[in-house]
């Protein structure tokens, strides 16, 4: 009989629900830590930059204080115009963005990070980012707010729920992975996850 290989420790450094779900889906035992980094952006931060920075710093914060496990951080930063869209967190600021995406492009940046630190205090990373054009179909104002009454996305980046009703907001949708949309490009997580001695199909 061969020896049973026990695989390492696995974090997620991320308590949204739509992450947990998306990783749970690669068939690991995980665990769940709050990151409790400052999520606001630099002066002149790129979006991608910044979800790139976001999602290093989350794994990295949580790798250092659980020394040989690999940990995954995450971020994602919505752009339109150049700018950065966060959460709305408020009803009013969802319609606000909306009406600004109505029959616009838009791009997602989802970044990912697998972090390790080593005994002797090193750090081990593997990173990457996801790009997604979404564009917008024009959208009523009546369209809106009914969306909102019924998913009240007020937590996500563009204040919509792709894998829900959100859906219905799009025109079409450009990714090379979409599961980035919902917040953790699993085609790289899984990629990166077998680097690191994980058994991913």
């Amino acid at each position: 009989m061969a020896p049973c290989t026990r695989q390492p420790r696995l974090i997620l450094a991320s308590t949204s629900p739509y992450r947990r779900d998306l990783l749970a889906r690669l068939g690991q035992a995980f665990e769940v830590q709050s990151p409790g980094v400052d999520e606001d952006p630099r002066e002149g931060e790129p979006p991608a930059t910044l979800a790139d920075r976001l999602a290093r710093a989350k794994a990295e914060v949580v790798a250092c204080a659980n020394p040989g496990a690999w940990v995954i951080g995450s971020d994602q930063v919505a752009e339109l115009d150049g700018h950065a869209l966060g959460k709305p967190h408020r009803r009013d600021a969802a319609v606000a963005q909306l009406q600004a995406l109505s029959g616009r492009q838009a791009r997602f940046y989802t970044a990912q990070c697998l972090s390790r630190a080593t005994p002797e205090g090193d750090l081990q990373s593997l990173h990457s980012t996801d790009l997604t054009v979404v564009r917008f179909r024009h959208l009523l104002p009546d369209e809106i707010e009914r969306y909102l009454d019924t998913e009240q996305p007020l937590d996500c980046a563009g204040s919509f729920k792709c894998e829900g009703l959100g859906i219905g907001l799009f025109e079409a949708i450009e990714t090379s992975d979409p599961t980035a949309l919902v917040g953790l490009p699993l085609i790289a997580t899984a990629r990166h996850l077998r680097e690191a001695g994980f058994r991913v199909p």
